[in-house]
């Protein structure tokens, strides 16, 4: 690696080396050689045996992973096109099938359908790795699903949830993830072979005006790459608004981590929840205390840029004049490795994080005792209320301990004594004692918290996981920097 020239950062500290490789420079020109055998294959099969014989397509098949890259550059300099220096290069290694290569297709075929079958693998590893998320949640809302926490909303204290409850909330979201992954690829079609402006004149031509020739050749080279289905209908490429819910798809991946970066920031600031923090981990380069959220952080920066990416797939999408223009294949060079790179750097964080966090049950008490006096105060005007007490009367008198003790808290920095003055109030029918039994237990203004999340995951997320055990495989999240 030089350096004394500029290296990306997904692929030298952020993304996994699988991610990498499904974007590289041999994965693309392999699949190029793949797409030019399945439509010498197909030509064959249909009958084009007086111009491709069985050693031409033998010969394209033995020579796929056959690539002398600094030929194919050598020629890309001298005329300038990527496609056909690569045409070239392939008749070197194939001298008898040379004149046959890419024959009635033009670039697209197989720029579009190299990428398409790219990004079908790309996202069975974004799939894999969303599931494993979704494993490390569950376990986590498992173990905490009946330990009560202080909810906000707006930031405020609001009323207790349970940390186990708070987190069914990602974990919801990165279902919904899941969904749009699977409804994405189950429209994933191939480009097929369509020809230079999709309407298939040279193939027509080739196969003598046979139109059922041609149809069968766009179907069989589509099945022969892999693909269930063809686009019906395409210009020059595919259509590019398929590109936009790609990005989508992706980027709402991006926003479920955001959101659940920021949230495990805001909680570490309140020391309540933190990520996992290695043993000789340095927060802080000037204030060695410190256990900054490092990798939050991290998730919250990629992910913005993630979700900045759509926006880029709409205006190419919408500037397709007619059957293509040339402007979106530098910007597609870029953006669609870049999205699923990004993802994939994002997933490897959330999965690290997701695999260790760590929760401290005595702070979360300790906020919880701050902020319960007053989300107890219904439950102390209905028991009044059941000793004879007026509703009106006791609402007021509670309002007006409420509002005092609230303001020794904010003003003078003191300890929440709302339970205190309640009991010391002559017209309030309790003592110390029972006010205090009657708020001790947080896990009773936690409402079905509990049981929310048991019935959640019995019922929803179990069954996922254990349908998905077979596509499942170990996602490495060891982070190198």
């Amino acid at each position: 690696m030089s350096r004394q020239i500029y290296q990306e950062p997904l692929v030298g500290r952020y993304t996994s080396v699988e991610m990498q490789k499904l974007f590289s420079e041999e994965k693309k020109f392999t699949t190029w050689r793949k797409c030019w055998v399945a439509l010498a294959e197909a030509q064959y099969e249909l009958g084009l045996t007086d111009i491709i014989s069985i050693e031409m397509v033998e010969q394209l098949q033995q020579n796929v992973d056959n690539i002398d890259y600094q030929a194919a550059a050598d020629k890309e300099k001298e005329i300038r096109h990527d496609v056909m220096a690569h045409v070239f290069e392939y008749g070197l290694r194939c001298p008898k099938a040379a004149g046959i290569i890419h024959l009635g297709a033009t670039s697209q075929f197989v720029v579009c359908n190299t990428d398409l079958i790219i990004q079908r693998e790309a996202f069975g590893l974004i799939r894999q790795s969303v599931l494993q998320v979704i494993k490390n949640l569950a376990a986590f809302c498992s173990k905490y699903k009946g330990l009560p926490t202080l909810g906000f909303t707006h930031y405020q204290p609001a009323q207790p949830t349970t940390v186990g409850k708070r987190n069914t909330l990602y974990l919801q979201d990165l279902l919904l993830d899941l969904d749009y992954i699977d409804h994405f690829l189950s429209l994933m079609k191939a480009r097929g072979a369509k020809g230079t402006v999709g309407t298939q004149a040279t193939f027509l031509e080739l196969f003598k005006g046979d139109h059922d020739k041609v149809m069968k050749l766009d179907r069989l080279v589509s099945e022969k790459l892999g693909f269930k289905s063809v686009f019906a209908v395409t210009g020059q490429t595919y259509s590019r608004k398929q590109d936009m819910k790609l990005s989508e798809t992706l980027a709402g991946i991006g926003a479920t981590a955001h959101k659940f970066a920021v949230d495990l920031r805001l909680l570490s600031n309140l020391k309540v929840q933190e990520e996992p923090f290695a043993k000789n981990q340095t927060g802080s380069s000037a204030m060695a205390y410190k256990r900054n959220p490092m990798r939050s952080e991290r998730l919250t920066g990629l992910a913005r840029k993630l979700m900045g990416l759509p926006q880029d797939f709409a205006a190419t999408y919408s500037n397709q004049w007619f059957e293509r223009t040339l402007d979106d294949s530098a910007i597609r060079r870029m953006d669609i490795p870049q999205s699923f790179l990004l993802c994939d750097g994002i997933l490897k964080l959330f999965i690290n994080i997701t695999s260790d966090m760590v929760v401290y049950p005595s702070q979360i008490e300790k906020q919880l005792r701050g902020e319960i006096p007053f989300m107890a105060t219904e439950k102390i005007l209905m028991a009044a209320v059941e000793k004879g007490q007026s509703r009106q009367e006791m609402h007021e008198l509670i309002k007006e301990h409420s509002f005092a003790a609230g303001k020794i808290v904010k003003e003078e920095g003191r300890e929440n004594d709302l339970l205190v003055r309640l009991a010391e109030d002559s017209r309030v029918p309790f003592s110390l004692e029972e006010i205090e039994a009657m708020v001790g237990d947080f896990a009773q203004f936690t409402g079905r918290a509990e049981q929310q999340t048991e019935q959640f995951l019995a019922k929803i997320v179990t069954p996922l996981l254990e349908k998905n055990k077979s596509s499942m495989t170990s996602v490495n999240a060891t982070l190198s920097v």
